[in-house]
């Protein structure tokens, strides 16, 4: 075998290898990133239950939590009230309207139930007659399906009304087929989830990937002279090596929602 056989054989068994290797780093790098984006999924989901959990939590107590386990016991144990805002609608002499709103409180509900579902309440759209629901307590609707009909006062005319989400049915007002209804009044309440409810919420704390705790900060600032409640939580060791405290965009900071010196619960995520 001569040199120049010897020499191309060579060449060749190189570029092979650097073929593989480039191939190998590659496919590396596109694994990598997908654990990244897998991971940061699975910790904005967690950011989104804890913002939420905290509103409710406000709700009831008037001030954010900065102690986990406070928060923690409150999703397992705390009872909410569950309410429905009715809206009726009343003319004025000068052609405008006046909205007076109600706010009943029907009972009580586990605040795991009130923080994972999201419930939508759907009032009447005008004054009118009553005509029927398009479904009952307990079913399943989808979006585009029928809520309830109703004969319009102003022209009589026969309207079917969709629902504009999916949901399960958990609640219909106590009106009949022939009952006169007015704009604004409560007929129809539906839940879906909104967060997973299978989300163990005794780790709620924790930062999936990295296993530390969310940072976190509640306070109080002056706006205008009133103190005004403020939230921030944040993944304190990102996963992903360009998310940087000092980067200028926010959506390229660590994980987070809210501020310590701004009225705001957005996430840099959204």
């Amino acid at each position: 075998m001569n040199v120049t056989k010897i020499v191309s054989i060579v060449l060749l068994l190189v570029a092979v290898a650097l073929a593989g290797y480039l191939w190998n780093s590659i496919s590396s790098t596109i694994k990598e990133q997908e654990a990244i984006k897998e991971t940061e999924s699975q910790i904005t989901a967690k950011l989104a239950v804890i913002r939420e959990a905290q509103k409710v939590f406000r709700e009831q107590h008037g001030r954010y939590t900065s102690n986990w386990d406070s928060l923690i016991n409150f999703i397992q144990t705390a009872q909410v009230p569950i309410t429905v805002r009715t809206e009726t609608i009343i003319p004025l002499s000068y052609g405008r309207d006046s909205i007076r709103v109600q706010i009943d409180t029907l009972g009580f509900t586990p605040a795991k139930d009130r923080i994972f579902k999201k419930t939508t309440t759907i009032n009447c759209a005008d004054d009118g007659t009553f005509l029927g629901f398009g479904a009952k307590v307990g079913d399943q609707v989808f979006k585009g399906g029928k809520s309830y009909s109703l004969r319009r006062e102003s022209n009589g005319r026969v309207e079917d009304f969709a629902f504009l989400e999916k949901g399960i049915i958990s609640g219909l007002a106590n009106v009949k087929p022939g009952d006169k209804v007015t704009k604004g009044q409560y007929l129809i309440t539906l839940w879906d989830w909104q967060f997973d409810p299978n989300l163990d919420v005794s780790q709620l704390n924790i930062v999936p990937g990295s296993g530390k705790e969310f940072g976190i900060y509640t306070g109080k600032i002056d706006r205008n002279g009133v103190l005004v409640d403020v939230i921030h939580v944040w993944d304190p060791a990102p996963i992903n090596p360009n998310r940087r405290p000092s980067n200028e965009a926010r959506n390229r900071q660590p994980l987070q929602f809210g501020s310590k010196t701004d009225v705001n619960t957005s996430g840099n995520w959204e």
